[in-house]
């Protein structure tokens, strides 16, 4: 967090009066506000995601602001260096085809996935699956569009002197057509460091991010490649892309529910848990009953604690199945496990 908030005030430094040289104070006020509305779609969708074993809020917000401020600053100072692999003599148009869609992939979903390399590393006991993944892949994305937004809208706005046709179809486009662009591009290198951060191998992790970049890459080029057929193309390739994007992580939060029972149906097996707590804990029938009943005697708070304690429970069971770090895990083992008996006290008390 102290690397991340450091690295944040730099780069603030260098991100905002770039904003406001581009487009002015009146562009970055109504880019700020228009920006939200992308970012809130993006944030309630990470929401929902995230249910299941929630992430340290600090640790969204570290993700969040690396996407809106350090990889905005990243790839601010990495894109002259592309300027210079440009084609020579090539003509404006040329050059910016070539910004948008050799450059801008390559840069832009590796100073994102920047972040999720220091999450998995240096936070590691909170990145241990495909859905952590996702939710911190989709967190730092919503930070990048937001900051970018600010800088497409208030742009707009300062050429058309006012929110004219220009500027509102821009803001359709990306805010509301589109505002998952960037969370599916570097979500598909968050999936694949999630899977690997499960083996709790470090080596692995890292293959995980190199390997990551190159779909993200290539779904940034995908989009950005689209020009003048970019309605046609949007409907018969990216909503299928997005479809399949939503049913992967349905099958995604079915196969945590299964880990989650079976983890803990190894604590019951040995006397830790009842087969009715595995239910109330590990399906999200059992949780809604569990939460309704615990608020009939003003204990619902407790309940979602003693939830979260097991689902936890059972994650770092999976990682202690790893066989690594088994010192440090079985530390937490049985921190957990002291934890969920005295929440288990007090919500039946």
């Amino acid at each position: 967090m102290i690397i991340g908030g450091v690295l944040a005030f730099l780069s603030l430094v260098l991100v905002l009066p770039m904003l406001l040289s581009n487009v002015g104070g009146q562009g970055f006020l109504a880019g700020f506000l228009t920006s939200l509305i992308p970012l809130a779609i993006v944030l309630t969708a990470v929401y929902f995601m995230d249910r299941w074993e929630p992430e340290p809020r600090k640790l969204l917000v570290f993700a969040l602001l690396w996407g809106a401020t350090v990889a905005v600053a990243t790839t601010t100072i990495i894109q002259p260096f592309f300027l210079t692999l440009a084609p020579p003599g090539s003509s404006k148009t040329d050059l910016l085809n070539f910004l948008a869609t050799v450059e801008a992939p390559i840069v832009e979903e590796f100073s994102k996935s920047l972040g999720l390399l220091l999450l998995a590393l240096l936070a590691r006991k909170y990145f241990d699956g495909p859905v952590d993944g996702l939710v911190y892949a989709f967190t730092i994305a919503a930070g990048f569009a937001f900051t970018e937004n600010i800088l497409y809208f208030g742009r707009t706005l300062v050429e058309e002197e006012g929110a004219g046709t220009s500027f509102w179809t821009i803001v359709f486009l990306r805010g509301i057509l589109s505002p998952f662009a960037h969370a599916l591009f570097t979500g598909t290198t968050g999936l694949l460091m999630g899977f690997a951060a499960r083996r709790w191998n470090r080596g692995l992790t890292v293959a995980a991010f190199f390997v990551g970049l190159l779909p993200a890459m290539f779904l940034h080029n995908r989009w950005n490649s689209m020009g003048a057929d970019f309605l046609w193309l949007y409907i018969v390739v990216q909503m299928p892309i997005f479809f399949l994007a939503v049913l992967g992580f349905v099958f995604l939060r079915i196969a945590e529910a299964k880990l989650t029972r079976a983890r803990l149906g190894e604590y019951a097996a040995a006397g830790w848990l009842t087969w009715q707590e595995v239910t109330l804990f590990a399906t999200g029938a059992g949780r809604r009953f569990a939460k309704r009943w615990a608020a009939q005697y003003g204990r619902q708070k407790v309940m979602t604690d003693l939830i979260r304690t097991a689902t936890a429970l059972a994650y770092t069971r999976q990682r202690i199945l790893s066989g690594r770090d088994l010192i440090r895990l079985q530390e937490d083992e049985h921190r957990l496990l002291e934890r969920l008996g005295q929440l288990r006290a007090t919500v039946t008390a």
